[in-house]
């Protein structure tokens, strides 16, 4: 499906004048800074398509004559075209406030070709300097990016600065929801890949919680996982169940994987125990694993489901995991082994500012 810009003109592409609004001389005529080397970097970089939607009140008549405006918007077109900027359509409202009109934003009147099914409107964006553009997004199903000093209510993001909005459609948020019920749990999660470590973990048995947030502190993830599992039969299908709702979050989250490292490596030495981790977020699952543990359980969570855990996650995140330990203290062994995950993982989710290929010669993983 296609994804497209919504791009307003006047305070977003042009400076707007404070007096009356319009650019009606080249006097008034002056791009927002940035603006256009942004826009060619989007054009040229990103999968969008671009179309200018305009609200221009009362083009055509007394007070908005259209040869005071066409001058400008065409030497505008014409100087984003030098830099091989090309917009796909050119919608532009020439009604008054007062009169209401569906065309006008926030309406989306203008845009009904926009609505036929072929577009991804949810991954498209508005882009604008008023709050008219971020209802315009929310009418239209789309996400809005707000030109302002002030955060802008609704917004997936507010900037005055084009260089963030490049960089955030560049790089977007890798954010998942998982929620997995069946009659042994109901677990819910919710990942942020570009987190700070911030984390909410309740499964209902402390020393996993205790691993988990190893893996939210050390990988820089966001993570929030709430489980109710029949704990009152055993340990086994909490454990189970969230490594396969966790793997399935990141492989939500990564998307098609444009621009991440890919491969992940970690050698994590704790005490007098040494463990080495590594992952690959190739599309295939597979898990080897050379730990052996003395101890029937850590903490409550019994040995025999550590690996079970990993090849779990493993299974849904499609990923090759490798893991080794060395050592004599059992819960150094485990922790060890979390924390060396969660670094590989911050390895391997990294993204190339410079490089949003697909890190493949297939071209897919």
């Amino acid at each position: 499906m296609k994804k497209a810009l919504f791009i307003d003109r006047d305070g977003t592409i042009l400076i707007e004048p404070k007096t009356d609004f319009q650019v009606d001389s080249f006097e008034k005529f002056a791009f927002v800074p940035k603006s256009i080397s942004n826009l060619a970097k989007i054009y040229h970089e990103l999968d969008y398509e671009l179309v200018m939607v305009t609200n221009q009140d009362g083009l055509g008549t007394d007070s908005y004559p259209e040869d005071t405006f066409w001058p400008y918007q065409n030497k505008m077109l014409e100087i984003l075209e030098s830099e091989g900027i090309r917009f796909a359509d050119i919608l532009i409202d020439r009604s008054f406030e007062h009169e209401g009109l569906e065309t006008r934003k926030p309406g989306i009147g203008m845009m009904k070709n926009y609505l036929s099914g072929e577009y991804d409107l949810a991954n498209s964006y508005v882009i604008g300097d008023r709050l008219t553009d971020v209802k315009l997004a929310q009418n239209l199903g789309a996400q809005a990016i707000f030109i302002g000093e002030a955060p802008a209510e609704g917004a997936s993001l507010s900037t005055a600065d084009w260089d963030v909005i490049y960089t955030f459609l560049k790089r977007p948020k890798r954010r998942a929801t998982v929620q997995r019920r069946t009659s042994e749990t109901d677990i819910r999660i919710e990942l942020d890949l570009d987190g700070s470590g911030k984390m909410d973990i309740r499964t209902g048995l402390g020393f996993f919680d205790h691993m988990l947030e190893q893996l939210a502190k050390h990988a820089k993830l966001d993570l929030r996982i709430e489980v109710k599992g029949d704990l009152h039969i055993d340990e086994h299908h909490t454990i189970e169940d969230t490594g396969l709702a966790l793997g399935e979050a990141f492989l939500l989250a990564l998307g098609d994987k444009r621009g991440i490292s890919r491969y992940g490596f970690f050698l994590l030495p704790m005490d007098e125990v040494l463990a080495q981790v590594a992952i690959d977020f190739s599309g295939r699952p597979w898990a080897v694993w050379e730990a052996g543990f003395k101890r029937e359980k850590v903490g409550d969570m019994p040995t025999e489901m550590f690996f079970h855990f990993f090849k779990s996650f493993s299974d849904t995140a499609k990923a090759n995991l490798n893991i080794k330990v060395a050592g004599e203290n059992e819960h150094h062994k485990i922790e060890a082994i979390f924390k060396g995950f969660a670094r590989a993982i911050r390895m391997a989710v990294e993204r190339d500012p410079q490089d949003s290929s697909i890190p493949s010669t297939k071209g897919v993983l």
